[in-house]
């Protein structure tokens, strides 16, 4: 469990719950806090845990939202209630983001060596040589977030690079000393260096969303680099491409993205509806009316979230095409070698049918033919072969050249 408070302009990292209820009612400048836990801390004692999440935020979290936070296999998904609003994202595992952070461009993986998944387990499988298998390590896991008035609950599945990288990014700016003028903006929060610190449960949200997306935007890189070997193995002439199962297996892995990508921006679309929703109020004539207090910020960031997330969507996409053009290309290859093969033999064949015709005929047993015994038959019947080969030489070359 991680605790952080947020004033108005400091980030105060907190011990327990019960310090983050006297941060919140003894606090004039508390704007809220975040909670965050493991799944395993709340599947430990669920009601226990969510009785302390209703002292804390004044309102009780659902039982199926409950269990909705506790599943490992839940799709992206956004839910809302009187109290809080329910947002499930599915984010790279920490194994994932650490292995594509440590790829390195220049030495692709050995052919042959046993790939690991999300959970840790070894994949028997075998790629062809230079195989980056970027796509065979995508595995995913949700994050739910609660986001309440004056309080950020997320629960996670294991341990997550990018909640642990913005945590501390918070404490490191957020409490870093700050100059004697600092400019203003918007509601009059101080920038700190360059960095406001978030004034709402939905501000620290999106950020936390949005570096989860950078995660999905950093595969862009290995994948264009796999696909470029792929396309390079599939129209390599030299050498006969066989590995149909890595194929398969990059195709299920984009496809995969693909879906994660669309489920994602669905959640976040309908969050942004629910913000709009909330913005908006209508007077007595029915004239929409804002809402006095809801930040723009929120809605251009969201906006910027879901276009990281159309843009994972759009290259998945990209490279699913691009894969199934490479493949019709290798057919195309494949059908353009073979046809070339077939016309050779089909040149020899035609230029031996006249031979085997001649010889055939000097072959019937008969007892008396032309040549059989003249001392220079041999010789012209050879004479007689290469005769025939050379005008079916010179009327194909007069015939392509007259094509040509």
């Amino acid at each position: 469990m991680e605790l952080l408070g947020f004033s108005a302009s400091q980030v105060h990292p907190l011990a327990s719950l019960a310090e983050a209820g006297s941060f919140l009612s003894g606090n004039a400048a508390a704007l809220f806090v975040w909670a965050d836990f493991s799944t395993e801390e709340v599947t430990a004692a669920p009601d226990a845990w969510r009785e302390n999440v209703r002292q804390l935020a004044g309102a009780a979290i659902l039982d199926l939202h409950l269990a909705d936070a506790t599943n490992a296999a839940h799709p992206s998904y956004f839910d809302t209630t009187n109290a809080y609003d329910m947002v499930i994202f599915r984010k790279l595992t920490f194994e994932t983001s650490r292995a594509i952070a440590e790829a390195e461009p220049q030495e692709p993986a050995p052919a042959g060596a046993p790939k690991t998944s999300g959970d840790g387990t070894a994949r028997a499988r075998r790629y062809p040589p230079g195989f980056l298998p970027a796509l065979a390590r995508i595995d995913t896991q949700p994050v739910t977030f609660f986001v309440f008035d004056t309080l950020l609950v997320t629960v996670r599945n294991g341990p997550s690079r990018t909640v642990d990288q913005v945590r501390q990014r918070l404490l490191e700016l957020c409490q870093a000393p700050r100059p004697q003028t600092a400019p203003a903006r918007g509601n009059g929060q101080p920038l700190l260096h360059g960095v406001r610190p978030p004034n709402r449960p939905e501000d620290l949200m999106l950020r936390l969303l949005n570096a989860m997306v950078d995660r999905y935007l950093e595969l862009r890189a290995p994948l264009t680099r796999q696909l470029d070997r792929w396309q390079r193995a599939l129209l390599n002439s030299r050498r006969s491409f066989s590995s149909w199962e890595g194929l398969l297996d990059a195709r299920i892995q984009l496809r995969k993205l693909e879906h994660l990508s669309e489920e994602q921006r669905d959640a976040l679309q309908e969050f942004r509806d629910s913000l709009l929703d909330n913005r908006y109020s209508s007077d007595q004539h029915g004239t929409p009316v804002a809402i006095p207090g809801r930040d723009e910020v929120l809605l251009v960031r969201i906006n910027d979230v879901m276009e990281h997330i159309q843009r994972v969507l759009a290259h998945a996409r990209r490279l699913e095409d691009s894969i199934e053009s490479a493949v019709q290309i290798h057919f195309s290859a494949v059908a353009h070698r073979t046809n070339r093969t077939m016309r050779m033999l089909t040149l020899i064949t035609a230029l031996f049918m006249p031979l085997t015709l001649i010889t055939g005929i000097f072959g019937m047993n008969f007892e008396r033919m032309p040549w059989l015994q003249a001392p220079d038959g041999f010789w012209w019947s050879i004479g007689l072969m290469g005769a025939v080969v050379v005008v079916l030489g010179a009327l194909w070359a007069v015939a392509r050249q007259l094509e040509r």
